[in-house]
């Protein structure tokens, strides 16, 4: 029996409340006859000072990540996320110009190449017509001549910003300059990483949104299990992105309007002059995460943002090291950006929280073992919250992984179920990997821009299924 779009929807949203409930009661956190927790009256007596001190900041440590588990918890049950089809709410001949950008630093111009024209049957199949793709690159890639491809953008080695940005900021910045943009300020600039595939979803989202005009800035969802599977550990991990793209990041779009979170840096869709009165130009502080730097400058200069219908292709890192690296760099950039001083507290408190959030992990994730140990007094309401903190973060992992796999799944239920329950299983090593990556995030150089490569070979290849037959992309 195939179930609709509102069948699932309305089982989701039972599925939530109910498991959020269940854990609760799992956790403690909703009494049910009598715990140790009854018997601890004087914890400072038990433990001593310092240690209940301790315990304690634990405990309100663990609820930094509170208003992102509402805001999840919000655009999980406030929107259908199992809708198939984006519908265009106007012709795509009557949509404004749209150029989709690429950024590559040239190291793989066949993956480029190929990306490319996959992309453009995509626009064509979508019914559009007036769009071109621009490739951004640090070494010229020859770029095949044919219609709807500019030739490449090849940023000089001399180029240098008015703050001296780094990196991908500064390949974006140059795109900007007057003698290198083509753009109009009512055009629409799409902004993909060089694996990033489109779909013919995505592309009426982003006409619907361009269409629409209300907001300067929009991003959709971003998925990575399309495709041929390389590293299952890490795609199912990724599960956990997919759902805060479908949780947070939708919340707070569609109904602040603002990057109360910030973004990502793919999937981005601006308006092109928007984008130069913003700029990328922000010093080598806003070159680590550069679109979550982007994005707060625009959010203290008033700008809004919506959120884009239809997702994205990407894939994950292809080892665990790329992956590390990745989470690294990302935290590294979100603390450049929330301790700069270019942007006022009122704009980052938000994304303060989850950098806080995340650096404390080391330390919140010992409550696993310390909160059995170590039971403190019952408080309801702490108790309640830290344990729905819980709730919503597993959850995320299952949302993920309905969202990403059901398309492999489309006839055998029992194969979904299994990869939830690889997804619940990777929970350790994804804890794991954020943990090491806070550690060496803060204390090593925090402007270094790792690049995790793009290929792989199929021998070299772990965790491997339905391997392609040379290459493969991966993801920055």
């Amino acid at each position: 029996m195939v179930l609709t779009a509102d069948v699932k929807y309305g089982i989701h949203i039972v599925a939530f409340v109910s498991w959020v409930v269940i854990f609760e009661f799992i956790c403690g956190a909703i009494p049910y006859g009598d715990t140790v927790q009854d018997l601890i009256t004087d914890p400072v007596s038990r433990y001593g000072l310092p240690a209940t001190v301790f315990l304690y900041l634990l405990r309100f440590a663990s609820l930094l990540v509170l208003p992102q588990c509402i805001c999840n918890m919000f655009g999980l049950l406030l929107f259908n996320g199992f809708k198939e089809k984006v519908q265009l709410k106007a012709s795509p001949l009557l949509a404004p110009f749209v150029c989709f950008r690429v950024v590559t630093r040239g190291d793989y111009p066949d993956l480029v190449k190929d990306n490319i024209e996959k992309n453009i049957q995509t626009c064509y199949e979508a019914g559009v017509e007036n769009f071109i793709f621009e490739v951004v690159t640090d070494t010229d890639i020859y770029l095949p001549t044919r219609p709807k491809l500019r030739d490449a953008i090849v940023v000089p080695k001399e180029y240098e910003t008015s703050t001296s940005a780094m990196f991908k900021a500064r390949a974006l910045q140059y795109c900007l300059e007057d003698k290198v943009n083509i753009l109009q300020d009512d055009d629409w600039v799409v902004h993909l990483d060089e694996e990033t595939l489109l779909s013919v979803n995505a592309v009426c989202g982003i006409l619907n949104f361009c269409v629409d005009g209300q907001h300067d800035f929009g991003q959709g969802v971003i998925t990575y299990a399309n495709g041929e599977i390389v590293n299952w550990i890490t795609t199912l991990s990724d599960s956990f992105r997919v759902a805060d793209d479908m949780g947070k990041l939708r919340f707070q779009f569609s109904y602040f309007h603002k990057p109360l979170f910030g973004w990502k840096g793919s999937y981005v869709v601006t308006r092109a002059g928007a984008e130069r009165a913003v700029s990328f130009d922000h010093g080598p502080a806003g070159s680590i995460a550069e679109d979550c730097y982007f994005s707060m400058i625009a959010y203290k200069q008033g700008y809004t943002f919506d959120f884009i219908e239809g997702e994205m292709h990407e894939k994950s890192p292809f080892t665990f090291w790329d992956f590390l690296q990745q989470r690294k760099r990302w935290l590294q950039g979100i603390y450049l950006t929330v301790h700069a001083k270019q942007i006022p507290i009122k704009n980052k408190l938000f994304l303060g929280l989850s950098l806080y959030a995340w650096a404390t992990m080391p330390l919140t994730s010992l409550q696993v073992f310390l909160c059995p140990m170590f039971p403190l007094p019952r408080c309801f309401i702490i108790d309640f919250l830290v344990g729905f903190v819980g709730a919503v973060n597993l959850y995320m992992y299952i949302f993920g992984v309905v969202k990403s796999f059901s398309h492999k799944c489309r006839h055998n239920s029992w194969r979904l179920l299994l990869y939830i329950a690889g997804a619940l299983f990777t929970i350790p090593f994804n804890i794991c990997i954020e943990n090491i990556a806070v550690l060496l995030g803060l204390v090593g150089n925090k402007y270094n821009f790792y690049v995790v490569d793009k290929i792989i070979q199929r021998q070299n290849a772990a965790m491997t299924t339905d391997l392609p037959s040379e290459k493969t992309p991966m993801i920055v």
